[in-house]
């Protein structure tokens, strides 16, 4: 008997189908949605799913008028953290921007695992999603591949490969920290600290190399001391220690670049536990914005990300990839913007 037969037994998916024919999820996806011609997928593997799907009474996950047009008219969006003001922004543009266009968005968080964001592509395929949009931990090259391999389409936003050639929208990381130490330098400033997280990710990275990058164009000599990365984990315990390590120095920085929109908010309250006065002791400027940074006392610098850019721009691709079909790859990266305010003392 059928480990699906019977009342009790649970609903069979598209991974269970996968798993008992040993073919990969993309495979038993295409060939459900009766694009398995399309892709070339033999007739001999395509009868075998449909087959076993049929004896297993398999029930596709999508809506009636999905069914009768071939389509689901859903996409996926995968992001580290939905909490973050930065992903639920772009979560937001995403939206409505696919909507505009006749489409639903389903989305969930990785919570930076590698397991879940690979756990979440097979269950968005298993939903029947037209596309996927994914903002990747960088550490599921294999799952990448597999995309590929199926030509499934997909745009990678926030973050992506440099090893495989994908589609993708990022920001120009090593620019944006350049033009705040830039600033920083045209306004008299020398001794600039920089509040990072630990290098996984490219984006932070490329930030780390855009601080090293404008000290050497203003020809500052680099002060290992002055850069302090702290873990993802546990930075809101480490950033009291790493003012500190700035501050209380033998040569204490003048000015601080913080390398995201939290670490700034952290950091700020660090200073202000240890009485030191922005602007008037050190000067501040963050990289990505936060809706409370203009209504603070004094109002903070940033270094801005083009969100809505950047979610209008994905689903443009994704949806030109469902339309035309096209293998090209669009590559962009997108450029900074800066908002001066009092924290450097303007």
């Amino acid at each position: 008997m059928s480990l699906f037969d019977g009342n009790n037994m649970k609903k069979a998916s598209i991974k269970d189908i996968a798993q008992h024919l040993k073919v990969s999820i993309p495979t038993v996806s295409l060939v459900m949605n009766g694009r398995g011609d399309e892709k070339r997928i033999s007739q001999k593997t395509q009868k075998r799913i449909l087959d076993y799907a049929r004896d297993i009474n398999y029930k596709p996950n999508i809506f009636a008028k999905g069914l009768k047009k071939g389509r689901s008219e859903m996409i996926g969006l995968i992001i580290p953290n939905i909490s973050d003001v930065f992903y639920a922004r772009i979560a937001s543009r995403i939206e409505k921007e696919a909507a505009k266009q006749g489409y639903t968005v389903i989305y969930s968080s990785s919570e930076e695992s590698d397991k879940k964001e690979s756990d979440l592509i097979r269950s968005m395929l298993d939903r029947q999603v037209e596309g996927l949009i994914i903002a990747s931990t960088q550490r599921n090259d294999e799952d990448m591949l597999e995309l590929q391999r199926m030509n499934f389409p997909f745009v990678l936003i926030d973050r992506h490969y440099p090893t495989i050639n994908t589609d993708y929208v990022i920001v120009d990381n090593k620019g944006g920290v350049e033009k705040a130490v830039n600033h920083l330098v045209q306004h008299g400033m020398s001794k600039i600290g920089f509040v990072t997280l630990k290098p996984k990710l490219d984006a932070i990275k490329n930030r780390i190399l855009g601080y090293k990058n404008g000290l050497l164009a203003n020809d500052l000599a680099l002060n290992p001391d002055y850069i302090q990365d702290l873990s993802i984990d546990n930075y809101e315990v480490e950033m009291e220690q790493a003012i500190a390590n700035l501050t209380r120095c033998k040569e204490p920085v003048d000015s601080i670049v913080f390398a995201t929109h939290f670490l700034t908010t952290f950091g700020l309250r660090a200073l202000r536990a240890s009485q030191i006065r922005v602007p008037d002791d050190v000067k501040i400027i963050s990289y990505d914005q936060f809706s409370a940074f203009d209504l603070l006392e004094p109002p903070i610098t940033v270094v801005t990300q083009p969100v809505m850019d950047m979610g209008d721009k994905a689903v443009d691709i994704l949806l030109a990839k469902l339309q035309s079909k096209s293998t090209d790859k669009k590559q962009l990266v997108l450029d900074t913007g800066f908002i001066e305010r009092k924290s450097c003392g303007e």
